[in-house]
């Protein structure tokens, strides 16, 4: 191609918002002249792309709460739509999000345009028959080792690029975090993890907040501190310190976790933070999920092991009683639980690949561009 490709980027929530910024940083290095317009957020913004459509109100989780969103997604992909028709791009580019992507990737191939997606939808848990959906797909860029032969054995071009999360800052030292959220470095210390989401947040911190108090009632000498998020309410919160800002410095001051599941249980694996893992969707889906579920596990940890690393609480086995009883082995380094845990993480750790996630999805994009 003698000029500098147009891409388009698709985003629909703040993980893949930072993702995809992440890759489009990546282009930008390799090809300055690159043109990318987007539906995205702040972060693709500020990584230089073009950000048409803001994805702020149309990120949900769960199949219930999706239908909702619905009517502005249809509308959303008229306008993409005709943007494909004009020929505007060379290259469409897809973060996660897959309820939505799964039709603009199929609008971007009947336009003849070349689509890679980022972060493969999870059919290996749901629905292993919804592979054909990645038919219009040209290359599949997936950051969970087990994916890639998941999707070639079922015809997708996949491509294993590593999982963004290692390129990520290190932890601070464990002292020095517990010094920044105001703890005693001595003390142990419990994080709470309840996620990022308004929902999850809703429907996981009463069962969190209690578990605490009931760690605290058996081991008074442990500090609790939760890693929240703005969308987020933390009612009754009790002697529980609320850390607002990155996550990042509570996983690096915890000796044990309550986490919800998903990504978080594999920040916590990074951070070599023992955990219990537990899953909450609103009930109808809740139903639905489980009977499409095709996995073992849904811990990703687990998952990734192909093992029971991290004990799971499904829905209603989340109770305070149960994540206490759980996680309070773990806050003892020396137990043999947190032993066989942090065997377990250093094995996560591995298979996640080695940095530089974005710097090879950008160079599957190029190929494609091309």
């Amino acid at each position: 191609m003698s000029r500098a490709p147009r891409i388009y980027i698709s985003a629909g929530e703040p993980s893949g918002d930072a993702h995809a910024a992440a890759v489009v940083t990546a282009l930008k290095r390799r090809l300055p002249g690159a043109t990318v317009e987007a539906f995205g957020g702040p972060d693709l913004e500020a990584a230089g792309a073009a950000v048409l459509d803001r994805m702020e109100q149309f990120s949900v989780v769960g199949f219930v709460e999706a239908l909702w969103k619905l009517p502005a997604h249809l509308r959303l992909l008229r306008r993409v739509r005709l943007g494909f028709q004009a020929r505007r791009y060379d290259l469409v580019i897809l973060v996660d999000y897959p309820g939505y992507h799964l039709r603009v990737a199929a609008e971007a191939a009947a336009a003849g345009i070349p689509v890679l997606y980022y972060i493969a939808p999870q059919m290996w848990a749901w629905a292993p028959g919804r592979v054909r959906k990645l038919a219009a797909v040209r290359r599949l860029a997936v950051i969970l080792p087990f994916e890639e032969a998941f999707f070639r054995e079922r015809g997708v071009a996949a491509t294993f690029v590593g999982h963004p999360l290692k390129d990520r800052m290190p932890p601070p030292p464990r002292a020095d975090a517990r010094r920044r959220l105001g703890l005693d470095p001595a003390r142990p210390v419990l994080g709470l993890f309840p996620g990022s989401r308004a929902q999850e947040v809703k429907r996981l911190w009463p069962a969190f907040r209690d578990a605490a108090a009931r760690v605290l009632a058996a081991r008074p000498d442990v500090q609790v501190v939760v890693a929240g998020t703005p969308r987020g309410r933390y009612p009754a919160p009790g002697a529980t310190r609320l850390h607002m800002a990155d996550p990042l410095t509570v996983f690096a001051a915890a000796d044990a976790g309550l986490c919800k599941s998903g990504t978080t249980t594999l920040e916590a694996a990074l951070a070599d933070v023992p955990m219990v893992i537990a899953y909450r969707l609103n009930p109808v889906s809740f139903a639905i999920a489980i009977r499409m579920l095709q996995v073992p596990h849904v811990g990703l940890v687990n998952l990734i092991a192909g093992r029971e690393v991290s004990p799971e609480l499904l829905q209603g086995a989340v109770t305070p009683a149960a994540l206490a009883n759980a996680v309070l082995p773990l806050l003892d380094p020396d137990s043999d639980a947190a032993r066989r845990q942090r065997e377990g993480l250093g094995l996560v750790r591995q298979r996640l690949g080695p940095p530089g996630a974005a710097d090879r999805v950008a160079g599957l994009a190029l190929e494609l561009a091309g």
